[in-house]
């Protein structure tokens, strides 16, 4: 017990018998928890797949300590204000209580509380304060999703002050990997072979071990092209096709076009969308969706043709919002089908029906697409699959298929080899300063313009393997794999995207050729290029590689420009290259 006893606790604080007595450990906690308690140290970083359990183990390791009584106080460093709320909640289940309202004007708390929860920013606003309360008393700090403490150097400095004097600290991240190369306070780096400074974890539990226990739900990517028009900052008008090779500047601003809501492709992928929700929901009765957007404008937008789409107004989630935790709050209580946001739910907070996501921003760290997914994959009973729908952007492909794989944070950057092409360009770095900022306007990117879109199906990313043919919006092809069923276990998963597959390869090679009419020209280039897609994605999934790799391989191989711009002759020589190399013939 803390210094002051259970019975002079107010009527609001429930009466406790013994810290830390509710609920059994999943296993992973539980060995997490042992070489915790075993290895005596004072900082400790342990690495969890997001929706994996992290917050139950961390209290679990919290009333271990106050029980023996190594500590006498704990505080809770989170990212936002909502999940301060949340951590007290989650807190008191296990006798812990914990102080979320937390001021820094006033310095001090009621003796009823254990501690308090805290943001990385109100740290940083006023260190001394809680330098002053760590100091006074025997205190464990958890730090939640420690990668926020390198957000700027000044950030990192004042927590680093804060919690110095701390008895013991606990790091939790579910991603501890960062795009630059601030240092993370209590984190240790070591070098690797190839002689980067990374950061180094106490305890890891990846996302592909956590499906492995049943942990957390398999993830089914649903991707979608489509063509884009859009006038450039100069006045250009540039036309492209989601999905298809381009270079990096071309790719942001075709994946801005498909964002824009006046377009065609958000309503189409937010449609497929909540066919998906009503097909999962007839297995998990309360399975909700979320669609994560760019900024607060165009979230605005998307709930107004989610409420067109469904009849149903969906709620929205804005950070500047004071009644935002409170909505989610209901939301995550409710059985209502749709909720749009920002950033307020991109990370750590708790919604556990939320089996459905469209992932509607232009931003593409893999800290925070990683982030984003998180809110999807938690399990609350075996069987439950989580389907999100995403643009047909390499990056963002690339980090889909790539979710098994654990990273760290590194302190050094290699430099690039001779040639080798930089990764960032000046269209996403505009970009990502946009995305600092949800309230960000259009402004920012001068005159660019998006002009029109479309949507189609382009294949299905499970298990790093793409599943499935170019299919329009609305066909029956599509909608074999959004009838997929909400329960399957992740065996079951591959055996039906492989029959789905199959029947779909099938259908298009018993395609009777159409009797010979008069095309106009626009429309017979544009079926010869809808030919070549299906066959790329029909080679790139036996290949179990890339689509775009496959295109280039076609343009080293048969020569000529994008094909965006190749000619009818061009497109009809990839043709016949790519089904010679169906039968192995190069």
């Amino acid at each position: 017990m803390s210094q002051h006893a259970a019975s002079n606790l107010p009527p609001a604080f429930p009466e406790r018998a013994a810290w830390g007595t509710a609920g059994a450990l999943r296993a992973w906690q539980a060995e997490a928890l042992e070489k915790y308690l075993g290895s005596g140290a004072r900082d400790f970083l342990a690495v969890a797949t997001p929706g994996a359990g992290k917050t139950t183990f961390a209290l679990r390791v919290a009333a271990e300590l106050l029980t023996r009584g190594e500590i006498e106080a704990v505080t809770v460093v989170a990212p936002t204000e909502h999940l301060k709320t949340q951590w007290a909640d989650a807190a008191a289940r296990v006798g812990i209580h914990l102080d979320p309202k937390f001021s820094n004007s006033v310095g001090s708390t009621s003796s009823d509380y254990d501690g308090v929860a805290v943001t990385y920013a109100q740290v940083a606003s006023r260190a001394s304060v809680h330098e002053a309360r760590t100091r006074s008393r025997r205190t464990f700090v958890i730090l939640d999703e420690i990668h926020h403490g390198g957000d700027n150097k000044s950030w990192g400095s004042a927590i680093r002050e804060a919690f110095e004097p701390a008895t013991r600290r606990l790091a939790l991240t579910g991603t501890p990997f960062r795009s630059d190369t601030n240092p993370i306070p209590f984190v240790t780096y070591e070098y690797g072979d190839d002689g980067i400074l990374r950061s180094s974890a106490d305890y890891t539990y990846g996302y592909a071990q956590a499906l492995a226990d049943h942990v957390v739900r398999p993830v089914l990517f649903m991707a979608y092209g489509g063509g884009m028009r859009w006038r450039t900052r100069a006045g250009d008008e540039v036309a492209a096709r989601l999905g298809e090779p381009m270079t990096k500047d071309l790719a942001a601003q075709a994946w801005r076009t498909a964002l824009d809501p006046k377009g065609e492709w958000v309503p189409s992928v937010l449609s497929a969308a909540d066919k998906r929700l009503t097909e999962v929901r007839r297995h998990v009765e309360d399975a909700g969706g979320l669609v994560i957007a760019s900024n607060q404008t165009q979230a605005r937008a998307y709930a107004r043709i989610l409420e067109s789409i469904t009849g149903e107004k969906p709620t929205v989630v804005l950070s500047d919002d004071p009644g935002s935790s409170a909505r989610i709050e209901t939301f995550a209580a409710s059985s209502s089908r749709w909720m749009v946001a920002v950033r307020m739910v991109s990370e750590g907070v708790d919604v556990p029906r939320l089996c459905v996501g469209v992932y509607a921003t232009s931003t593409s760290t893999p800290l925070y697409f990683a982030q984003a997914v998180g809110r999807f994959v938690r399990a609350r009973k075996r069987g439950e699959t989580a389907s999100v729908f995403l643009p047909s952007v390499p990056v963002i492909l690339a980090h889909a298929g790539t979710m098994e794989v654990e990273r760290d944070h590194a302190l050094d950057r290699p430099e690039p080899e001779a040639g080798e092409e930089q990764i960032w360009s000046e269209e996403e770095g505009l970009l990502e300063e946009a995305n600092r900022d949800e309230g960000a306007s259009d402004d920012l990117l001068g005159s660019f313009e998006a002009l029109e879109s479309d949507a189609h199906f382009d294949h299905v990313l499970y298990d790093s393997k793409q599943w499935g043919l170019h299919a329009d919006v609305g066909s029956d092809d599509e909608q074999d794999y959004l009838g997929l069923p909400g329960l399957l276990e992740p065996d079951q998963v591959h055996a039906l995207l492989s029959e789905r597959q199959s029947k779909q390869s099938a259908k298009t090679g018993r395609k009777r050729p159409a009797e010979p009419q008069t095309v106009s020209a626009h429309r017979a280039l544009a079926s010869q290029r809808k030919e070549l897609n299906s066959l790329v994605s029909a080679y790139a999934t036996k290949k179990s590689v890339a689509h775009a790799n496959v295109h280039m391989d076609l343009r080293r191989a048969c020569g000529g420009p994008e094909l965006a711009t190749a000619t009818s002759e061009q497109v009809t020589e990839r043709i016949e290259t790519i089904r010679r190399w169906f039968v192995g013939r190069r």
